[in-house]
């Protein structure tokens, strides 16, 4: 198939572009410069994370590695998992895989996958050629909102979500896709087979298997494509038995389900962890929040009609505020919306296939219009990403059927679509280009962590981040990591636990980290407490007041630039 696709320059060179444009988000991060180590966008906290367990996973351990004592929780693991098992054959540090060696792979899979099913599904190239398009590129309508505000090119995710140029910076996400279009590519090729009668019994038994196992392996590679994967395949059933009264896609989505549950078991709380109810919170967000679309009018009046109980005027607030959340985060993608209005009034014409599409662009975006997430609300939000991925797919059949229709008119079509997605490109990538990133480790720094690293194995206990004190300390970038964010830097940098780090993924994991602060706060010059709870080192930056270092003076085995190391 890839020989095919060489062949068509075209599409290789799009692939190839998108990939590209992709990996810019992402290639720059976790390398060393003149100032030290940087991270360009969330690749501060969130690439910081990642390496962390997958340092920590590479050791044969599910011990939280920014929490001691503590398994993994509440997180999906897979896409970690993967890593830490190349790094340990290849030796290959955890950095450059998810920085360097992965992304552009990941990026150039997806676009290959693409393609594959949208031929295999519409026998168009024109089509899958268009899907691929959109898929790497299209973008919301943030940027109309930011240009009328003055602002320039931006908001990007300004009424939520994330757009198509940002995909690598959620690694598990974009494998996920991969995933998804594999197993995608897989059904059509066996769906085909079983048509032509070219399929074996055992090879269409394997082919199955594989299928299953595929789809089922989504809940550790990311929740929420496995969660809308299994509802799309359930639902497709259910027609499908409708019409049919065939029950074998039934019978598949819930062998899923049960081996998803059983993959999820040992890394996942189910009291602690999940989704709560909390109709319509994203919406008011947009527009409550200066940092979003932000509209305090539209703010104001959900809140007095919800108060007031006006429910006629909260229905129709709540609808155009809806109505802007779909059309600002949709962009150029509205062109599917006509496309997917005929399938639904057809739906007793409708494939499976289409049924897959439009169940998970359907259920991605009503979940997160009634659900948040425990520990951090915006997290939800993940579900309708999925959506804009198949939303884009539309999009590109859309496009490929008018182009298919029309011999001549591309031209104007073209350069319409063309201006309607370059501003978001330009937006994302303004994060992601210029030659100081947003937050570093200093080369001072990195000696100390690389002295940490060689010691022997054990605890560490970094002091709290203090956001009163970084607030305070003025910095041009690059920031210093400890002065960034709450992040996993020393456990990610050390490959060693930490005792206390990273609030952010603490919190959406679920662990009570707040009695844990408290007692350390309260014991940081305690001696025989600290050996009590098994810390083997202190590591202190320069701007962290370490009170009663007097009484760890014999213990300290680093103290260089400010950075202190103790030995307890």
């Amino acid at each position: 198939m890839l020989n095919k696709i060489i062949k068509n320059w075209y599409i290789f060179s799009l692939i190839l572009m998108g990939s590209l444009a992709w990996t810019l988000t992402m290639v720059k991060s976790g390398l060393v410069y003149n100032y030290g180590m940087g991270f360009w966008g969330p690749n501060g906290h969130d690439g910081i994370w990642h390496i962390s367990v997958i340092n920590s996973l590479a050791k044969g351990s599910l011990q939280m590695p920014v929490f001691a004592g503590e398994s993994i929780k509440n997180y999906h693991i897979g896409y970690d998992i993967l890593l830490a098992v190349i790094h340990k054959i290849t030796n290959i540090s955890a950095n450059n895989l998810y920085f360097q060696i992965i992304p552009p792979i990941t990026a150039f899979l997806i676009g290959l996958l693409v393609y594959r099913f949208v031929f295999l599904w519409r026998s168009s190239r024109i089509q899958a050629f268009c899907a691929v398009f959109f898929v790497y590129f299209s973008g919301s309508f943030g940027w109309i909102a930011t240009l009328m505000r003055g602002e320039g090119f931006g908001g990007e995710s300004l009424f939520w979500a994330q757009q198509s140029l940002s995909t690598l910076i959620n690694p598990p996400f974009a494998f996920s896709l991969t995933i998804i279009f594999l197993g995608l590519n897989l059904y059509i090729s066996t769906t085909e087979n079983d048509s032509k009668k070219e399929n074996g019994k055992n090879a269409g038994r394997l082919r199955n298997i594989l299928l299953i196992l595929l789809f089922s392996v989504l809940v550790q590679i990311k929740i929420y494509a496995g969660i809308l994967i299994i509802i799309a395949l359930l639902t497709a059933g259910i027609l499908e038995y409708l019409k049919n009264r065939r029950t074998v896609l039934i019978k598949k989505s819930l062998i899923i389900a049960l081996l998803s549950v059983i993959l999820l078991l040992p890394t996942y709380d189910f009291l602690s962890g999940g989704l709560v109810f909390k109709p319509f919170w994203f919406l008011e967000s947009m527009v409550a929040t200066p940092d979003r679309f932000y509209w305090p009018k539209m703010a104001s009046a959900l809140a007095n009609y919800r108060l007031a109980g006006n429910f006629i005027k909260l229905f129709f607030a709540y609808g155009m505020t809806f109505f802007i959340f779909i059309i600002g985060n949709a962009g150029i993608r509205i062109s599917a919306f006509p496309w997917i209005f005929k399938k639904i009034i057809n739906y007793k014409k409708m494939d499976t296939v289409d049924t897959i599409i439009l169940s998970v662009i359907f259920f991605g975006t009503f979940i997160p219009m009634f659900f948040i997430q425990k520990g951090n609300s915006w997290n939800a939000i993940q579900f309708f990403y999925y959506s804009l991925v198949f939303l884009s797919v539309a999009s590109g059949v859309v496009a490929g059927e008018y182009f298919e229709k029309r011999k001549r008119g591309w031209g104007g079509i073209i350069l319409l679509i063309t201006l309607l997605t370059i501003p978001t490109t330009i937006a994302t990538l303004r994060h992601y280009l210029p030659s100081r990133p947003p937050s570093m480790t200093s080369n001072e720094e990195l000696s100390a962590l690389k002295f940490l690293k060689d010691q022997p194995d054990g605890i560490v206990l970094t002091m709290p981040f203090d956001k009163n004190l970084a607030d305070k300390e003025i910095y041009n970038p690059p920031r210093p990591l400890y002065l960034y964010e709450s992040t996993a830097y020393v456990s990610a940098l050390t490959g060693k636990l930490t005792y206390f780090e990273d609030e952010v993924n603490l919190d959406i994991t679920g662990y009570n980290w707040k009695d844990r602060k408290e007692e350390i706060l309260k014991n940081i010059t305690n001696l025989a407490y600290l050996k009590h709870i098994g810390i083997d080192y202190i590591y202190v930056t320069p701007t962290q007041k370490f009170v009663g270092i007097n009484i760890f003076e014999g213990n300290i085995i680093y103290n260089d630039n400010g950075y202190l190391i103790i030995k307890i």
